[in-house]
């Protein structure tokens, strides 16, 4: 979700006021989901990285964090949403972890939306506690070494209950994945646009759906393959 702070210098205004934007975008963002029976959204709301920007916006993200839990939980649970947080809580606040944890305790039960929100996340500290929860199974003996593979490491990383994510939408230009979901994205269709955060709206999301109808999704098989597949099953979708 990139371009909340260039979002309010283009209006002088202070960050802040792009976050809030921002959290505006989110909402729509959902409700596209709930409208359209998406089944998964993951948001990067804060990175590993975020914790080192200027003291006074993180402590507004904190602060607008709090108010979007105490304002938003309720009506996403009212509309089946399942609210769930992906990276390292434990350098949170108390009151935030637990507003977090209350938070997916109340929504545990829905299955309309699973909204994963990454905060104080990041794709290669997400596979590092991967890695080393395999190391701590090997050394209490419960996992021989041999037995650690791709399977063993994906069962370990944030979202591995979910599929692998279909599509990557970054907002505000930057054409890069800037360490998110590094081990979820391997064979996820990227689209990029130009439009910040804040401006998203549902023409250009839609837009990138049909972008996404139109590719071929290979998964490291040739085209000729993947139509023969196709062939053979008509009714069944891409493998």
């Amino acid at each position: 979700m990139d371009g909340n702070g260039r979002w309010a210098a283009r209006r002088k205004r202070p960050r802040a006021i792009g976050h809030r934007a921002g959290a505006r975008t989110v909402n729509l963002v959902i409700d596209f989901c709930l409208d359209r029976g998406i089944g998964a959204l993951t948001l990067f709301a804060f990175s590993s990285e975020n914790w080192g920007r200027p003291e006074d916006e993180v402590g507004a993200l904190m602060k607008l964090f709090v108010g979007a839990l105490d304002r938003e939980v309720g009506e996403l649970h009212r509309r089946g949403v399942r609210l769930r947080f992906i990276g390292e809580r434990g350098r949170f606040s108390s009151a935030i972890r637990e507003r977090m944890a209350a938070a997916e305790a109340r929504t545990a039960g829905n299955t309309r939306l699973m909204l994963n929100v990454a905060a104080s996340y990041g794709g290669r500290q997400d596979i590092a506690m991967a890695a080393r929860a395999l190391a701590q199974d090997v050394a209490a003996g419960r996992l021989d070494p041999a037995d650690i593979d791709e399977a063993a490491l994906g069962a370990r990383v944030a979202l591995a209950d979910l599929p692998a994510p279909d599509l990557f939408i970054r907002t505000g230009g930057d054409l890069r994945v800037s360490n998110f979901l590094l081990w979820q994205l391997a064979y996820t269709e990227l689209w990029f646009t130009e439009t910040l955060w804040p401006e998203l709206g549902v023409e250009e999301l839609e837009q990138a759906l049909r972008v996404y109808a139109s590719r071929e999704r290979r998964f490291g098989l040739t085209g000729e393959q993947i139509a023969g597949a196709h062939a053979a099953s008509p009714t069944e979708g891409p493998p």
